[in-house]
């Protein structure tokens, strides 16, 4: 089956980059299955992961994740269609278990290790995971949860056990014994990883038939509004998320590329946007098993000169203000993309400025697998502007009420998408399904924004974030990249506190660069460039502010911390 999807209402195309096509054939790959069964051998001998001292190549992969796939199916009796928990990070473990869960047919449900055991819970059984492949740094936690669950199989692995010897063992003695960054657990019915993958190799993979229908993962959401939901992002999703990437990345050469994978990948963002699109194109992923070591982090980077590297604002701050950044090569870098968050314009400078590469930024979300829209990578349009760029191919954007009428351009309103990207809904939950889903296969988002004459989309906030002074909208996005260009601020956050006079106020959580900063200079800046309701009213200095696994700040938990002082 083959067809390329076209858009209906595309007045952004006369601003596409060149190179970049109007529209994809979705089939042009039949399921993830097929795509990276053929990179495995197309690109056998090349390297497609570095960690921590090793390298594997393609061809590795394709037979450890077939051993894997194999094991799943004969051994554990789990069939096409049956859920099966990853609970890891950025480790050689992780590509070879979701590879081989999809090549056996599976559906993936991408777990955060930082789970608590109530979190935990919750997902394995709205998921029905029969299934989880967990480091054993968490397994404590995973044997809070089990009990009640519907789990059968239980796969452990440590951090070391597939580096070279004899640097796994060391790794994982000294996380064990000396830096005591195992708690002690008992799960009886435990296999170990490099068990399964042994027992696997003298099994056979079984043929699976999969299509753009099967469901590849459950990709639950990440749970600060409410219970977390599983998104159903099918194997057609993905693959057309992937080919949306493709040729939007045809503005540079990509192929065979080195990458940075910061970002672990049981995130959507990284999922797609590294693990998939390069293992479509043959490249080369430098996994960071510890991201927030950002001295190990810039090492890494003086080892590996990479062509492509995707984060957040708060990563990419972070390591310019680690000692060791500016030595860093980065005469190949030619793309780093931003996602998750707003970039701010004075990280954005900085980046260009150390490494002469543009940020630019993109946006989606999980119910998008995730990418909806990209800043072009090349021209004048790639200088950083504020905006989230131009819809991917076969991709449309809506700015609509909240009756879901269009607004049309330059209003600002809830941005709405339509494309193949979009999920097939949440698990088990029609309910919820019908409140983001509009007819005709549009997707609220749930993100404010605009587009203006040329086709740009700006995002202002997410809904909820919104702060509403005297009936006065403040988008947070705005308030904190202006207070982030304050001499000697090093983070940023602004929440809403409620206030009996104008309903709610702008706080502010700061971290400070500079020790001498006072709340004066903080209260002086935002005068001289915040109109008088959007300036904070109450200024909080913290040593840290609260983040999700990907740097992601936490407002709900600020406005949480507001709420109880």
């Amino acid at each position: 089956m083959t067809g390329v999807l076209k858009t209906m209402e595309r007045f952004w195309l006369p601003q596409y980059p060149p190179a970049v096509p109007a529209d994809i054939d979705p089939f042009e790959i039949a399921s993830l299955k097929s795509l990276i069964e053929d990179s495995c051998t197309r690109y056998a001998d090349r390297i497609a992961y570095h960690s921590m001292g090793t390298a594997m190549t393609y061809g590795e992969i394709d037979r450890r994740s077939r051993a894997f796939g194999a094991w799943l199916q004969q051994r554990a009796g789990l069939k096409s269609g049956d859920r099966i928990a990853i609970m890891l990070p950025n480790l050689l473990q992780y590509p070879i278990a979701m590879f081989g869960a999809l090549r056996a047919g599976l559906t993936v449900v991408n777990t955060n290790p930082l789970y608590t055991a109530a979190e935990l819970e919750h997902q394995l059984k709205d998921s029905g995971a029969a299934a989880v492949v967990v480091l054993e740094n968490f397994a404590a936690t995973l044997e809070q949860a089990l009990p009640g669950t519907g789990v059968r199989q239980v796969i452990v692995t440590g951090v070391g056990d597939l580096l070279r010897s004899p640097k796994g063992a060391i790794v994982n003695f000294v996380l064990r014994h000396v830096q005591k960054k195992v708690p002690h657990w008992l799960i009886p019915q435990a296999r170990r990883f490099r068990e399964v993958l042994e027992q696997g190799r003298d099994l056979q993979l079984l043929p699976v038939q999969l299509d753009h229908d099967d469901i590849a993962y459950l990709q639950y959401t990440g749970g600060t509004t409410g219970v977390a939901k599983g998104a159903m992002l099918s194997h057609g999703n993905l693959v057309a998320n992937v080919l949306q990437l493709r040729a939007w990345f045809q503005q540079v050469a990509l192929d065979r590329a080195t990458y940075v994978c910061a970002l672990p990948p049981y995130h959507i963002f990284s999922l797609t946007a590294n693990c998939w699109l390069f293992a479509s194109l043959g490249g080369t992923g430098v996994l960071i098993a510890n991201p927030r070591d950002f001295a190990g982090f810039v090492k890494q980077l003086q080892a590996h000169k990479p062509m492509f590297f995707m984060g957040v604002n708060t990563l990419f701050n972070a390591l310019m203000h680690t000692p060791g950044f500016g030595d860093v090569d980065f005469s190949r870098l030619v793309a780093t993309i931003a996602g998750g968050m707003a970039l701010q314009s004075g990280v954005a400078a900085r980046w260009k400025e150390l490494t002469g590469c543009n940020i630019t930024q993109g946006w989606g979300l999980t119910e998008a697998s995730p990418v909806g829209c990209a800043c072009p990578l090349v021209g004048p349009d790639a200088e950083f502007n504020g905006s989230i760029g131009l819809p991917v191919p076969s991709t449309e954007l809506t700015i609509r009420d909240d009756d879901g009428r269009d607004l049309g351009i330059d209003a600002v309103g809830e941005i709405c998408l339509r494309g193949p990207q979009v999920m097939r809904g949440y698990w088990q939950r029609p309910e919820e399904t019908a409140k983001v889903m509009l007819p005709e296969g549009w997707l609220r988002t749930g993100d404010i924004g605009r587009i203006n004459a040329r086709g740009f989309v700006f995002i202002e906030d997410r809904k909820k974030d919104m702060i509403i002074v005297s009936g006065f909208k403040v988008y947070p996005n705005e308030v904190e990249d202006v207070i982030a260009r304050c001499p000697g601020v090093l983070e940023v956050a602004a929440v809403a506190k409620p206030d009996e006079h104008s309903g709610e106020v702008v706080a502010l959580f700061v971290v400070r660069k500079d020790a001498s900063l006072t709340e004066q200079a903080v209260r002086t800046y935002a005068h001289q460039y915040l109109t008088a309701y959007k300036r904070p009213q109450l200024i909080i200095f913290r040593d840290e502010l609260p983040k999700t696994n990907v740097g992601k700040i936490l407002r709900r938990e600020l406005r949480d911390q507001l709420a109880a002082r």
